[in-house]
């Protein structure tokens, strides 16, 4: 069995697809294509977290390289440990899936994610590993070392709890009530402290990992607790976190939730007000709601459009010297500020905004966009690479011949799960959940008769 790159690293069952021994493989091939000698290793709250690290590290180790595992940590604190050691880095988590998988996603020296070519060259190396019986050339007394720090022992989460506080240029949210749900995942600890260090009065839910209860009906994919908690407690607005803590969605104190277009809107808008907005341009993926691009039109913001996956944002970002990008499920990179997507930093510079504002989160989101109806659907396949495409092109075809450019319909497989996703905009929800459910059946029926 071998592995491909997702949109965002490698990812499956833990123990079951992602074995320690095709996990030690990886190590020893991705040691052979990375560039340095270095390694850190970070790893969410899943129970198979440290089965994967240590194969990981071994298989590193193997090759010559040096690593140091660092523990439970954000994904966005692995990726700056990496720009701040400027070593490559690895972080095990399988963002917001359920515990029983888990993934790999590899950084290189300086904090950047692998690029489609790095990711090839990968593949193959490991295809070729697994199909031999090649072994290493190291020998004995060349083998890397590996260090493993306890969990919350690292010493470079001091610095970058400083990174994270210090992006609002001194000013505090002192007299905000916050809501934070850090989803049992990697934000568990690191997340409320940046909020009351900044002074703000924080309640916490789901922040008691066990290995088995990340993402667990909680965090940003599962947002309902944290809306009952913000009204329950009267908080001016709530954060919910993904597993590996790089996503964030919000909460208003009315209770309703901003999901990621509205963040970036908002953010985008505020940076503009303050001549912070590089090129004043944003860059957001195919998935944004049509709204967006209206409401960045007649703010005179202009938008840059890539393909699903922050690392594409990045690209974009990098490519034309942008400030600010990110995703729909609330991926949201500030350049100037990060590498990746951070969903801490995000809260931080949400917040910030919201204060300085005068105005409720609420308030924020209404003026920043008017959101398209949009129907957002997926249709588990039998395995991941099934092609359902073709059966539903004259369909999708048609239904974008009867919106006549009143919407949008864009039909694509995940790059983390064996699904199809669909996403429907029209000028009403009834007319874009008609054509949802269409399609939906297509693919179901496609399925069912392979």
């Amino acid at each position: 069995m071998s592995l491909r790159f997702g949109t965002d690293g490698v990812r499956g069952v833990a123990n079951v697809e992602l074995t320690p021994e095709l996990v030690l493989a990886l190590g020893r091939s991705a040691a052979r294509v990375l560039p340095g000698k270095s390694l850190v290793i970070g790893l969410d709250s899943r129970v198979s977290g440290p089965l994967l690290q240590n194969a990981l590290a071994a298989g590193f180790a193997s090759e010559g390289w040096d690593v140091d595992c660092v523990g439970v940590v954000p994904t966005p604190q692995v990726a700056w440990m990496s720009q701040k050691l400027n070593c490559a880095a690895a972080m095990i988590s399988a963002s917001h899936n359920p515990f029983a998988d888990n993934g790999i996603k590899f950084f290189m020296p300086g904090g950047l994610k692998l690029t489609d070519d790095i990711e090839s060259q990968l593949e193959a190396e490991l295809d070729r590993l697994l199909a031999s019986s090649a072994r290493s050339a190291v020998h004995g007394d060349q083998i890397g070392t590996i260090g493993q720090l306890p969990s919350g022992s690292d010493t470079h989460t001091p610095g970058f709890l400083d990174h994270l506080t210090g992006s609002i240029d001194g000013r505090d949210l002192s007299g905000m009530s916050i809501v934070l749900d850090c989803a049992n995942g990697a934000a568990w600890a690191i997340g409320p402290g940046v909020f009351e260090h900044l002074g703000a009065t924080v309640t916490v839910i789901h922040a008691s990992p066990d290995g088995v209860n990340i993402n667990d009906h909680c965090g940003s994919t599962y947002p309902e607790d944290l809306q009952r908690e913000v009204l329950a407690r009267g908080a001016d607005l709530g954060l919910a976190f993904d597993g590996d803590a790089d996503r964030m969605l919000a909460v208003g104190p009315d209770g309703a939730l901003v999901d990621g277009d509205h963040l970036i809107a908002i953010l985008a808008k505020d940076r503009y007000s303050r001549g912070l907005l590089a090129k004043n341009a944003v860059v957001v993926t195919v998935m944004t709601n049509l709204g967006f691009r209206l409401a960045m039109d007649v703010a005179g913001i202009d938008v840059v459009e890539t393909a699903v996956g922050d690392r594409y944002v990045l690209e974009a970002l990098d490519r034309d010297g942008l400030s600010i990008g990110g995703e729909q499920s609330g991926h949201v990179i500030f350049r100037d500020l990060a590498t990746t997507g951070d969903g801490v930093l995000t809260g931080v510079q949400l917040c910030d905004a919201v204060k300085r504002s005068g105005k409720t989160l609420t308030e924020l989101a209404g003026a920043a966009m008017t959101r398209l109806p949009q129907v957002l659907r997926g249709v588990k396949l039998p395995y991941k690479g099934f092609d359902v495409m073709p059966a539903l092109a004259d369909a999708t075809a048609a239904a974008e011949r009867r919106l006549n450019g009143m919407g949008r319909i864009l039909v694509r497989p995940s790059g983390t799960e064996p699904m199809v996703r669909v996403m429907v905009e029209a000028p009403t929800i009834e007319e874009a959940t008609a054509i949802c459910d269409h399609l939906c059946t297509l693919a179901l029926r496609a399925t069912a008769a392979q």
